[in-house]
């Protein structure tokens, strides 16, 4: 009777633990605990935990973590961001200066794949392959007269080097198909777009958009080619340049720089400053520079430009930068994704920061700074930029100007004159550009025969090239606007002239074309003619 008594007095006491001990698990297992990791990643992990579990319906938890992932890493900065595994292979191959594909260039001409070039001892050169063959069949498939954009051409050519692939080719006067079959292997992607010289001394060299692995040893050559040729000075053109390798444009910036000048630094919360020096190896320390920037040079660019700039060394002219000096560090994941994370910012040898300013969580704003500073007459008026801006001492004690990007120390406005409503329809619809494909498809033979870029140039001014795109561009549901071609003339007919020049004479014929009236490149030239781009006159100027 003891033991009873004392169970049911008990009883009681031991129930009431028991429920209150089920609420507090529960209540700890239903707020997904509570302890310091559930404040960061554990927070998250309990979520996808959840969800997975418990939601009504089948989720793809990976594809979740791609979808979501992104948004979490934009919010910390602009330039932070996750890269999923399909576009890390083509952020890559920029870097690593390649890619695996059979060597042609093509344009897509009346729904058909024109071959326009052949990379020089590639596999379609081997093959037999040549220029204004068409590509009729891809593995079998036919892929003339269908709707194909250039994306779905490069997915059919490109592949795993030593993969092959076969093709159906149409050659003139042959009334029957060639069947080909090409070995992938290797494609160099050049970053220097040209390099030829512009007057009897000056060299002029033209990067594409951005800095890559194979950047430094093709600027290396296209130095030692133009000094062969008789340089004795340069420009180099960064203008639309994003940006790209930190060691790549340290190597490149020490070609002109003395032993021991600073070319840029990184500094960041949990990174030590990190200072990189020109070693003394340079090749080019005595010749006269300019260098060409614009609101698209961005990052390598900049450090380039500023490096430059500080050390009194050689001009800037054009344009305010980009203004990107934030640092990314990588780190990879197992299914070949990546996440870039801002680890500091870049500094010029002055002290200047390259980042211009964002606000964060505001990069709507941020992503239309360019199409703002236009709106705001920033690439017309010196003054609407230099206003806001932070004054620094070059090592010379030039005053030059920082925190948002690089300032040139020569300003040139952008040129406007023929940009009307009329350019623009037709640019936009890249209309130019695809009747200089058909006029030199229709006119090969006799354009092929031309033996330099600039005689075919020449042939290409005494023909009416603007009435023929004119009448072209009316075709195409552009009505014509006498006023407006007129205004537009010497604009529309030089981009033709360089397309077409490019059919015949490759890249960098094209850039030789287009930019043959550059007033930037002008200017360069005048300031190098007249003795004002050596490193004495730049600091001697700067005093009067």
């Amino acid at each position: 009777m003891d033991a009873e008594k004392k169970v049911r007095t008990w009883l009681p006491l031991w129930v009431g633990i028991g429920i209150a001990l089920g609420i507090f698990i529960g209540s700890r297992y239903g707020q997904f605990g509570r302890s310091g990791r559930a404040e960061g990643s554990g927070k998250i992990n309990a979520v996808m935990n959840y969800i997975r579990e418990s939601y009504v319906d089948t989720v793809n938890m990976r594809q979740l973590v791609e979808d979501a992932l992104p948004n979490i890493i934009q919010e910390l900065d602009p330039h932070s961001e996750y890269i999923s595994a399909a576009d890390m292979k083509q952020v890559n191959e920029d870097l690593e200066g390649h890619f695996s594909g059979i060597g042609v260039s093509f344009y897509l001409l009346r729904d058909t794949i024109v071959v326009t070039g052949i990379v020089p001892g590639g596999p379609s050169e081997a093959a037999g392959i040549m220029p204004w063959d068409r590509i009729v069949q891809v593995n079998d498939t036919l892929v003339a007269g269908k709707k194909l954009q250039n994306e779905d051409v490069l997915k059919m050519l490109r592949g795993e080097k030593g993969s092959q692939v076969k093709l159906a080719i149409l050659r003139d006067q042959e009334p029957l198909l060639r069947k080909i079959t090409v070995t992938r292997s290797d494609i160099p992607m050049n970053s220097v777009n040209a390099a030829y010289m512009l007057t009897e001394t000056v060299g002029f060299i033209k990067l594409g958009r951005n800095f890559g692995f194979n950047t430094f040893s093709e600027f290396i050559s296209a130095i030692s080619r133009l000094k062969s040729l008789g340089a004795t000075a340069f420009m180099i053109d960064l203008r639309g340049n994003a940006g790209g390798s930190l060691e790549t444009v340290v190597a490149m910036v020490n070609e002109f720089l003395n032993k021991g000048d600073l070319i840029v630094y990184t500094e960041g919360r949990s990174f030590p400053r990190t200072d990189n020096y020109a070693n003394g190896s340079g090749t080019c320390k005595g010749d006269e520079l300019v260098v060409l920037i614009d609101e698209l040079s961005a990052s390598a660019s900049e450090i380039f430009a500023g490096a430059i700039q500080d050390h009194d060394r050689g001009l800037v002219i054009g344009r305010r930068s980009f203004g990107k000096g934030l640092v990314q560090s990588q780190r990879n994941f197992p299914d070949g994704s990546a996440v870039r994370l801002t680890v500091a910012r870049y500094y010029t040898a002055s002290g200047r920061s390259i980042q211009r300013g964002y606000e964060k969580g505001k990069y709507a704003e941020y992503e239309m700074d360019a199409i703002n500073r236009y709106l705001e007459g920033d690439y017309v008026n010196v003054d609407t930029v230099s206003n806001h801006l932070t004054p620094y001492r070059t090592m010379g004690g030039r005053t030059v100007y920082g925190g948002d990007g690089i300032m040139p120390d020569i300003f040139l406005a952008r040129d406007t004159s023929g940009i009307n409503s009329y350019y623009n329809l037709i640019v936009n619809n890249r209309l130019e550009e695809k009747y200089a494909m058909l006029y030199s498809d229709m006119n090969r033979y006799k354009l092929s025969r031309f033996e330099t870029w600039e005689d075919l140039y020449y042939y290409l001014r005494q023909q009416p090239l603007l009435l023929n795109l004119v009448s072209f561009a009316d075709n195409n549901g552009i009505r014509k606007r006498p006023y407006y071609i007129q205004e537009s003339t010497d604009l529309l007919e030089n981009m033709m002239y360089a397309y077409i020049v490019r059919n015949f004479f490759g890249e960098e014929a094209f850039w030789a074309a287009y930019l043959k009236k550059d007033p930037l490149i002008k200017k360069g030239v005048e300031l190098i003619e007249t003795g004002k781009a050596s490193p004495e006159a730049i600091v001697r100027e700067a005093y009067r």
